[in-house]
């Protein structure tokens, strides 16, 4: 990573640049931090920290033992937040993830009702194999993610800030599975692929990690910092172009959008306003953590994927033909690349 801001506009203000300047200090030491325990997937990791700088929430897909359990651990003492984990499993209940009421017996004898905080209330919280959980339990979820608040008992209690939920999901073992509903992927702001290690990162991974000693990460943020930083994103510019090109592709992708030939009609559903929102903050996050104070339409085009690809859906005939969302995307950027 550039250890300083690229040249800025003019007009911009000094405080925004300074702060671009800390914050860019920062997060260059958190991914050298995590790369310290996480071999390779330089994508996934610069991906799940716009996620996280964007102040949203994400979904890492991928088969069993690529390390998205050991990257979420290492984000929670890298960026230096209270992290938890849940096993999702069919039985599991919404009780089991936010807490439920006891009752209470006191000295004097009185009884009342007490609440019992779940493991929820976490500032980085991993949802391991979540499509296992029922629809009841994803529901749940469903309002902690949105609203960052849940309810018990006709009772308001507040999560803690900043509160961002890492949800893993198999791709390849799909008996005994709740396939997420579309209103809760919506919810995620990026989704994210974990393929395999290269050849070079694994033999790395084989010969330090089946040694007697294991490399520990080291805080390098803090919750604070984090929302700083989160705010910053928020007020970097963007041009009118890019604007654009993130109207131009999320409009593309409905079927009765502003597509091109060949495309919108193998659309069976697309992106809501949800999408350019994560758009417009994703390019941010991805400027800063490269070192532009201001996103560009490269950047549209590299996070068009894992913004549009979990809110959109193909059409019977376009899945018979071979067509993947992969490739629809593709020719949708390949627009605002040229």
């Amino acid at each position: 990573m550039t250890a300083s801001i690229a040249q800025a506009p003019t007009a911009l203000d000094d405080a925004i640049i300074r702060s671009a300047e800390a914050t860019l200090e920062t997060v260059g030491r958190a991914r050298e931090a995590i790369h310290t325990v996480i071999f390779g997937q330089e994508d996934v990791v610069d991906l799940t920290l716009i996620t996280l700088l964007a102040g949203g929430h994400g979904l890492l897909v991928g088969v069993p033992g690529l390390a998205k359990t050991k990257l979420v651990e290492t984000l929670g003492i890298v960026l230096g937040l209270d992290a938890r984990r849940i096993q999702f499993t069919p039985d599991l209940m919404p009780s089991d993830i936010l807490g439920s009421e006891i009752l209470d017996e006191g000295a004097d004898r009185r009884r009342s009702f007490r609440f019992v905080k779940g493991p929820v209330f976490a500032q980085l919280l991993m949802a391991d194999e979540i499509n296992r959980a029922s629809p009841r339990t994803q529901s749940a979820l469903l309002q902690a993610m949105q609203e960052h608040h849940v309810s018990v008992g006709g009772e308001r209690h507040d999560l803690p800030q900043p509160f961002h939920v890492l949800a893993t999901q198999n791709p390849i073992e799909q008996e005994g599975t709740y396939p997420l509903p579309e209103a809760q992927l919506d919810r995620f702001l990026l989704e994210i692929d974990v393929g395999y290690p290269t050849r070079d990162a694994e033999r790395r991974i084989l010969i330090e990690t089946t040694g007697a000693d294991e490399h520990k990460p080291l805080a390098v943020m803090n919750a604070e910092a984090l929302m700083n930083a989160q705010r910053l994103v928020r007020r970097l510019p963007v041009g009118e172009s890019v604007v654009d090109a993130i109207l131009d592709l999320v409009r593309s992708a409905r079927p009765e959008g502003d597509g091109i030939d060949g495309v919108t009609d193998k659309i069976l559903w697309g992106p809501g306003p949800r999408a350019s929102q994560a758009l417009m903050l994703a390019v941010r996050a991805r400027a800063l953590i490269e070192g532009r104070v201001a996103p560009s339409i490269a950047d549209v085009v590299a996070l068009a994927e894992p913004v549009l690809k979990h809110r959109m859906a193909l059409t019977f005939s376009a899945r018979a033909d071979g067509e993947s969302i992969r490739s629809v995307i593709g020719r949708l950027t390949s627009r605002l690349a040229g």
